[in-house]
């Protein structure tokens, strides 16, 4: 024991004699920045869906209209989850500083073109220029979500990794966090500025990267590219996802949908099946059989579906329903929810840098397991709010799901890198990535169709009598009532009121002035879906709350921290 660490201090030495003794900083200030702005853009547009529907002039109702909400939200994790292994195992071979500078210029062009964009193209032309360059976006933030984990191992000694890569999961777990306050106070000032504010970003970042990151990992000196691997993931994971996207629109759920999962589940078998024969496989199923990386993987993607879940859920809850209730203006209503949901941020920041420091010392298991039972604890107090909650009984709430949610983070992530040998960093970073962004997609499908079930049941009921009540015919009562529960859903996340479509213009100039008011403001069609949406409420937090607990067991069952030097 003692010869072997007499070895890696003087591997430590020699280490920080060649680099200065300051690059180990250097290497995590970059990685840093480039991790918190990867993290911001992946869930900036969340909660800034209303204003930039709106500066586009796209009507949230109109037919397709949709299918650019989901492609906008979600096009930037999809194809940063579709690249990621590859990247990996390229940068094992070729590179990891090369590999990340690439990206950091990608995203700088990328985030520069989202703001020309913005500002020159409109309506659904608009939107479909935005997709397509988030989607070279999400390519640019895949190369540094999959590469600044491996940079920090190689540059930090095994006693301050953990404070390092707890520094930059803050950083990406933190920004996308920050990215729903920032979109939303972006919002309100101009929307355009919402794709303006990674501009400054990538360019300062691409050009630090180029000058200041050198080249010190352990390559792998086999290069041996897995073609066919490579194609089957990618082709898999573009089935599944997109399949996964449109089972959130009804219409498509038993055509596309299907056969994209269908597809994706052959290809996936496939994929394994290929991955099993390769000498050089992209997919290092051997990390696997190390038990601190399986089950730092499991418990990462059981507790980033409930987090997932529960940001999505909550913006629609406090866009669609309780600000509106309580006098806010649709258009308003991203920076109020942003302002609403800092507890959540404030909770991560002031946990995760601790836990990270302390997992260095103590180990991560105590960290990762207590931060899933608060977290557990806290969806389960979430699930007794009314819908119509008072915000002081809301804020220690959300605190405590940041604080569970930072004192995991680090150390988890921690202790999956330091499992890894290191000519396989790269990899298992990809690794890591990937499951934490597919984690987003099941959970918003997960949740989106739990949410969608629990409302179902009360919501046409709900529709019918609130019309009728306003003095509308039975028969067009009857017929909004039809209104897909995921059209309700969108029109509450998007800020709109369906009820100035749905309703004839004819009908509504029928009705005295004060209903006519009423039935198009602010708070008719929130508290027709309130009550419904209590249902759907209870199940995802209990469903969260589910997760958590398992990803607490996962955490609890790891064994002792192996440390691959």
């Amino acid at each position: 024991m003692a010869e072997s660490q007499s070895k890696y201090d003087a591997q430590t030495e020699r280490r920080e004699a060649r680099l200065g003794i300051h690059y180990k900083w250097i290497a995590l200030s970059n990685t840093t920045l480039g991790g918190l702005m990867a993290g911001i853009d992946s869930s900036i547009l969340l909660i800034s869906l209303p204003a930039i529907f709106n500066g586009l002039g796209v009507n949230a109702l109109a037919p397709g209209s949709a299918d650019l909400l989901l492609w906008l939200l979600l096009g930037y994790t999809i194809s940063s989850s579709i690249f990621l292994l590859t990247i990996g195992r390229l940068s094992d071979m070729f590179g990891r500083v090369r590999i990340y500078n690439l990206g950091f210029l990608i995203f700088a062009v990328a985030s520069t073109l989202l703001y020309i964009s913005s500002l020159f193209i409109s309506g659904t032309t608009g939107a479909l220029s935005l997709i397509a360059l988030r989607v070279v976006q999400g390519i640019g933030g895949s190369f540094l979500m999959a590469n600044s984990a491996a940079i920090l191992t190689d540059a930090f000694p095994k006693e301050e990794r953990g404070k390092a890569i707890g520094v930059n999961q803050i950083a990406v777990v933190g920004g996308s966090l920050l990215g729903l306050i920032v979109g939303g106070v972006l919002s309100a000032i101009d929307w355009h500025l919402i794709f303006l504010v990674s501009v400054p970003v990538g360019i300062l970042g691409t050009a630090w990267a180029y000058l200041a990151l050198r080249e010190i990992a352990t390559l792998d000196k086999i290069k041996n590219f897995d073609i066919l691997g490579n194609v089957l993931f990618a082709l898999a994971m573009l089935s599944i996802l997109i399949g996964l996207t449109y089972m959130l629109i009804p219409a498509s759920a038993s055509g596309y949908s299907g056969i994209l999962l269908t597809a994706g589940i052959i290809l996936s078998a496939a994929f394994v099946y290929v991955e099993t024969k390769a000498s050089h496989p992209m997919f290092n199923l051997d990390l696997f059989r190390i038990r601190e990386f399986s089950a730092g993987i499991l418990s990462q993607l059981l507790a980033s579906i409930a987090r997932g879940g529960m940001q999505f859920l909550i913006i629609i809850w406090l866009q669609g329903i309780w600000l509106p209730l309580h006098g806010v203006n649709f258009l308003d209503t991203p920076l109020h929810a942003a302002i609403a949901m800092l507890p959540l941020a404030i909770g991560f920041l002031l946990t995760g840098p601790i836990s990270g420091y302390l997992s260095d010392k103590y180990g991560a298991r105590v960290f990762t397991t207590l931060g899933m039972l608060i977290n557990c604890g806290g969806f389960l107090l979430m699930a007794l709010l009314p819908t119509n909650f008072n915000y002081y009984a809301f804020l220690p709430i959300i605190f405590m799901l940041g604080v569970g949610q930072g004192m995991f983070s680090s150390p988890n992530a921690t202790a999956i890198m330091n499992a890894a040998p290191p000519e396989r960093r790269g990899v298992a970073s990809g690794m890591r990535v990937t499951f934490l962004n597919m984690s987003m997609m099941f959970s918003i499908v997960i949740f989106f169709g739990l949410l969608s079930a629990g409302i179902a049941v009360q919501l046409p009921h709900a529709i019918y009598s609130g019309l009728v009540a306003q003095n509308i015919s039975a028969q067009l009562a009857f017929n909004i009532s039809k209104l897909p529960t995921s059209s309700a859903l969108f029109a509450a996340l998007l800020g709109d009121n369906p009820m100035k479509t749905l309703i004839p213009n004819a009908t509504l100039s029928s009705l005295p002035a004060a209903k006519q008011q009423f039935i198009t403001g602010l708070e008719f069609f929130p508290d027709l879906i309130s009550s419904p949406f209590q249902q759907g409420l209870r199940d995802v937090m209990y469903f969260s709350a589910l997760l958590s607990f398992a990803a607490a067991v996962a955490s609890m069952l790891r064994s002792r921290e192996h440390i691959a030097t």
